[in-house]
């Protein structure tokens, strides 16, 4: 009897430390498992999911269509002109939305990529890499800017721009000697007419290299999309991704608007900007065999994508965007559109930020 009562005591203190030696194996084996298998919830049904792609494949090319268009077909529309202070305030609310889709969504999402337990310890989770990639991003874009404004104004110039502006100065007091108040009259005229074109270069590169940043990003999350096959969190992602791309849209179109490109141009950057989501969308589900969201390949490659993506973008929002126009000699010269911009950024920043709790 005494040795019953004595197991008895003894079994419970047997049994904690049978399930104090098994949870550890159990917590050391699940990222490994979770790595290496699908998840198997209720919301992973492949069958269930391609009807769900086809719809986000139509409306996200509709909505991006829209959204890129809209600032160029609104031109007619005098209020919308861009020289009026509606379009300055409608860009400004643009560059809030590029800057918070850069901070709030491409930013975290690699943060998450590059940190998983699905990667080695060295030497991912030790170096901060998302952050390092996207200062290098910032950089590089800074380096292509500068360098391609260059490059565009010596070819519209078809001079050396360090010895063409003296010749030009230099023929105009000639003309200004010899002709009197005419002289004097062209050549402020030609002054005008370079700073024109300078300020048109600018809108014209600034215009390349944002549609570069957003389709980098446009590409990864459509392929993540097209690659996942969770419907509870499709229905979701599409909603917020039409939201998403047509105030991107807006911000792209108003740039391509300012870069008075021609015809041609302007189709095929809409064209590129409107089509690469759902062309990420075919990709990631005619690789959703082989593509897997958690393992290592996918998660370094998607993740340094996401981190050189934000810090174009946000470099984009900030210079280009937003500093040039606060910065410009219209919201310089009155504090009401001041007002009205910051309010106009902070609201465009806001609403995108909301929709990160969803996408």
């Amino acid at each position: 009897m005494s040795t019953n009562t004595s197991l008895s005591k003894l079994l419970p203190i047997f049994h904690i430390i049978l399930i104090s030696t098994l949870i550890p194996q159990a917590h050391s084996q699940s990222p490994s498992d979770e790595c290496k298998s699908e998840t198997t919830d209720s919301c992973n049904d492949k069958a269930g999911a391609v009807p769900l792609k086809i719809i986000a494949i139509t409306s996200i090319l509709v909505t991006s269509m829209i959204g890129v268009c809209l600032p160029l077909i609104t031109r007619s529309i005098p209020a919308l002109h861009p020289d009026r202070d509606l379009f300055v305030i409608v860009k400004c609310f643009a560059g809030g939305i590029i800057l918070a889709t850069g901070f709030m969504h491409v930013l975290p999402d690699s943060f998450d990529m590059l940190s998983s337990n699905c990667l080695n310890e060295k030497p991912w989770h030790k170096f901060p890499f998302t952050g390092f990639v996207a200062m290098l991003s910032a950089i590089v874009t800074l380096m292509v800017d500068s360098m391609a404004t260059s490059i565009y104004s010596r070819s519209k110039a078809g001079v050396n721009p360090d010895s063409g502006g003296v010749a030009a100065i230099e023929g105009d007091q000639e003309m200004a000697v010899a002709d009197g108040g005419h002289g004097h009259f062209h050549s402020h005229h030609h002054q005008v007419k370079g700073g024109s074109e300078s300020q048109l270069t600018r809108y014209r590169v600034v215009a390349m290299v944002l549609e570069l940043g957003i389709v980098v990003h446009s590409v990864v999350i459509g392929l993540s999309l097209g690659a996942s096959n969770n419907t509870c969190t499709i229905k979701g992602l599409v909603a917020a991704l039409c939201f998403h791309q047509m105030f991107e849209g807006m911000g792209l179109g108003g740039c391509i608007l300012q870069a008075e490109y021609k015809f041609l141009k302007k189709a095929i950057m809409v064209f590129f900007f409107s089509t690469t989501t759902p062309l990420g969308i075919a990709l990631g589900m005619a690789l959703s065999k082989m593509y897997k969201e958690n393992s290592p390949r996918a998660l370094i490659t998607v993740g340094l994508l996401n981190a050189s993506s934000a810090g174009l973008l946000i470099y984009m929002a900030l210079v280009d965007l937003l500093s040039a126009d606060f910065m410009g000699p219209k919201l310089q010269g009155s504090i009401k559109l001041q007002i009205k911009s910051c309010m106009a950024v902070l609201l465009g920043a806001g609403g995108m930020s909301l929709l990160a709790k969803w996408a």
